[in-house]
């Protein structure tokens, strides 16, 4: 789907603020509402934007340890990584999985209720065989910076200015 610069600030909108009303958000794009609402139905019926979501200040409603994980499994057979991706996807504390490339399979983000709950999901994957070989785990002891709002007008070409 080609975007054009309505479209862009439509995203822009709404990922700075997913509650934001029909009038507000056509006043921002530079629309009137129904077209507006007709233009995020269509990015959402694409596949663009996926959810509406609130961002909750975990450690203000308990203390959480935060970790970061690296796992290398022992096997590289398609099988190996779907079943290991399978149990990630049912696991509720690990809240994030990247497959990456180079030295290590994923990195895993994990909230945890202390060190001693990250360690007991750990003693558990590994008891269920997984095929994990080495994991390294990283304590976040502060966050200095954790965006959700991705940087639209860097990452995407310019649109025409025509639509401005």
């Amino acid at each position: 789907m080609k975007l054009d610069a309505i479209d862009l600030r439509i995203l822009e909108a709404i990922q700075a603020d997913g509650r934001i009303t029909k009038l507000a958000l056509a006043e921002k794009a530079g629309l009137s509402p129904t077209p507006c609402w007709l233009r995020l139905r269509k990015l959402e019926k694409a596949g663009i934007v996926t959810g509406y979501h609130a961002r909750v200040a975990m450690r203000r409603l308990a203390p959480v340890a935060s970790v970061m994980m690296e796992v290398t499994l022992a096997n590289h057979r398609q099988a190996d990584f779907e079943r290991f991706e399978k149990v990630v996807a049912a696991t509720p504390e690990i809240v994030a999985c990247w497959s990456v490339g180079g030295g290590v399979d994923y990195i895993l983000k994990i909230m945890a209720a202390d060190i001693d709950a990250y360690q007991r999901l750990v003693d558990s994957m590994l008891d269920r065989e997984l095929g994990i070989d080495r994991y390294f785990t990283y304590i976040v002891t502060k966050t200095v910076k954790e965006e959700i709002v991705l940087p639209l007008a860097t990452l995407l070409p310019s649109p025409s200015s025509e639509t401005r």
